[in-house]
């Protein structure tokens, strides 16, 4: 028909005169996916991640100037919670350096209740991030089990120190006052039980189709990047990276513990990836739950006794400085003192491990696709108030 122009068709190849643009997007500091208040700012080429930064911050609360205007034993109150889930190691870690420039020995039956109570608490921060990390990529199910067995330990730690969370049972020479009359035999069967029920959570979570599928191979974390950050714990383990303090530079029992044909092993993986981590946090579960039993057994061998050293009301510390590290559930967790021979300390410098678990973020997730983000961060086992402090 005259004039009507016939079509035309044309093909392009692939991305042939198309441009396209980094995506900058914000994951927080309020959003589902993220553990606390804590922002990662990534770069996105498509579907691929190009760089990530973890913006910290939004909860500090400035712990290390606090420590210095208050007396050695309201610290301790400030010093368990940092990492919400570790309050007892988190104690600890004040008191041992204390002890140390006081040159003051803890009564025997005090260093093995310590060490227990160190690992009851250890197994409890594990089962929230067994329980809570499936639970970001899906699965409901296995975060009731978790607390189920920690509501078990829940309750004898309770008994012992009237708190759940923050049990403030650590002083400086020993611990608040002696466990109550029954209470080791009550630890055994909390332990026996979760000891028991621990392969009903586990066969949620092995050999799971859907979690390997998220998880093998991906976040891989190599042992040089662990050095370089100085990420500590389960993730460096997982990695490859044999470390740990407890057996490395042992405190409290743990010398005995893991001596030669001891309970106490490292539990360590070579992948480094997401499921190595998860593995290494599960296997870390029985091996707490072997030196759980161990203090119990010592313990019962142990004659009735104090449990703390007498001091003066007003408590000075000689002039000099120490640092101790323990192994806290998540990694490294150091103190540095300083005293100037007061009742306050001049500088008490917090080493926490979740602050380098975090840093670390931002050389493993460029190259990651987005959709497994969430899986690396959730497997990367850090608590924000530790990150802040």
């Amino acid at each position: 028909m005259a004039g009507v122009s016939t079509p035309t068709e044309t093909t392009l190849a692939t991305g042939a005169g198309l441009t396209s643009h980094d995506m900058v997007l914000n994951i927080g500091p309020q959003h589902p996916a993220t553990h606390g208040v804590l922002r990662l700012k990534i770069v996105l080429d498509g579907e691929r991640i190009v760089s990530a930064d973890p913006i910290i911050g939004y909860m500090h609360r400035g712990a290390e100037k606090l420590f210095e205007v208050r007396d050695y034993r309201q610290i301790t109150v400030l010093a368990n919670r940092h990492d919400w889930l570790s309050a007892f190691g988190n104690e600890l870690g004040v008191v041992l350096a204390v002890e140390h420039l006081l040159g003051l020995e803890v009564p025997t039956r005090a260093v093995w209740l310590r060490t227990l109570l160190a690992e009851l608490n250890r197994v409890l921060s594990h089962l929230m991030f067994l329980g809570s990390y499936p639970l970001e990529l899906g699965a409901i199910t296995p975060v009731f089990y978790a607390f189920r067995e920690r509501e078990e330990l829940q309750a004898v730690m309770e008994e012992a120190s009237g708190g759940r969370m923050h049990y403030m049972f650590n002083r400086v020479g020993g611990l608040k006052e002696d466990v109550p009359a029954g209470w080791t035999g009550r630890v055994r069967d909390a332990v026996t039980g979760v000891r028991r029920r621990l392969p009903e959570l586990e066969s949620l979570l092995v050999g799971n189709e859907i979690l390997m599928a998220r998880t093998k191979g991906v976040g891989v974390l190599g042992a040089s990047t662990i050095q370089q950050f100085g990420v500590s714990g389960p993730i460096a383990r997982a990695s490859g990276v044999d470390v740990d303090l407890r057996r490395d530079a042992p405190y409290l029992a743990y010398a005995e513990l893991f001596a030669p044909g001891g309970p106490g092993r490292v539990v360590t993986r070579t992948e480094g990836d997401c499921l190595a981590r998860l593995e290494v946090l599960l296997e870390q579960v029985h091996v707490a739950l072997d030196l759980a039993d161990a203090c119990l057994d010592r313990l019962a061998t142990l004659p009735s006794g104090p449990v703390n050293q007498r001091l003066p009301k007003v408590l000075k510390v000689p002039e000099g400085e120490h640092y101790v590290a323990t192994e806290n559930p998540l990694g490294f967790n150091g103190y540095y003192l300083v005293s100037a021979g007061e009742k306050t300390p001049w500088r008490l410098k917090l080493r926490s491990a979740s602050f380098n678990n975090v840093q670390v973020l931002s050389r493993m997730l460029p190259g990651q696709l987005v959709a497994d983000m969430v899986a690396i961060l959730g497997s990367m086992f850090f608590v924000v108030g530790d990150v802040d402090k």
